[in-house]
């Protein structure tokens, strides 16, 4: 029981800054909604309840590869899917912006990703190395930051800054070398040192 109580303990600490996170995401969201169209209850339900989490799905199940999650990934996409079909405002919409509309929320919940940080990439090699009680260098955690959010790409390219801030940056390697100057030449060894050592 001890083990599970810190374990919950560390859940409780992180769920003010994922939740932060999460309602970011939602007012931009909106913000970004309330330009294009009046937020009617319908529209309110039909973008927050019913369209966005069918592209969360979809794009969720093209990224999964455990044939047994994978399995009810798509009973989940189903049940959406039927949903979204019969909701008034998706039979209203002409085809043309009925797909702009899943464009635009394919976007926003790929800049919304779920991952499970405690496990894999980055954050589970840091959280491990915490685990193991060895830590990292504070400066190696902004370099890592860094690598991670504009060197890291998914399957269509983009990084996740370029996905978040919804526009590119350029390339990271090239801008630190761009910074670099030559590099000073080896020093010359005395060759009769050289050759009787």
């Amino acid at each position: 029981m001890p083990v599970k109580k810190k374990a919950l303990d560390k859940v409780r600490r992180q769920l003010a800054g994922l939740s932060a996170l999460v309602d970011f995401w939602w007012q931009e969201m909106w913000r970004e909604v309330k330009q294009q169209v009046a937020l009617t209850p319908m529209w309110t339900t039909w973008i927050g309840e019913l369209l966005l989490p069918l592209m969360s799905w979809q794009d969720q199940l093209s990224r999964t590869r455990c044939p047994k999650r994978k399995a009810k990934l798509l009973e989940a996409l189903e049940a959406a899917q039927k949903a979204f079909e019969t909701y008034a405002i998706t039979q209203q919409l002409a085809p043309a912006v009925l797909a702009d509309w899943k464009v635009w929320a394919t976007e926003h919940a790929r800049a919304f990703q779920r991952a499970s940080s405690a496990v894999e990439g980055r954050n589970g090699y840091l959280s491990q190395m915490h685990h193991n009680h060895r830590g990292l260098p504070k400066r190696r955690y902004k370099v890592w930051a860094v690598l991670h959010n504009f060197d890291c790409r998914a399957s269509d390219g983009t990084t996740p800054a370029s996905r978040f801030f919804r526009r590119e940056f350029p390339d990271l390697f090239e801008t630190v070398l761009s910074t670099i100057d030559d590099l000073p030449r080896p020093r010359q060894r005395n060759q009769a040192l050289a050759i009787s050592a």
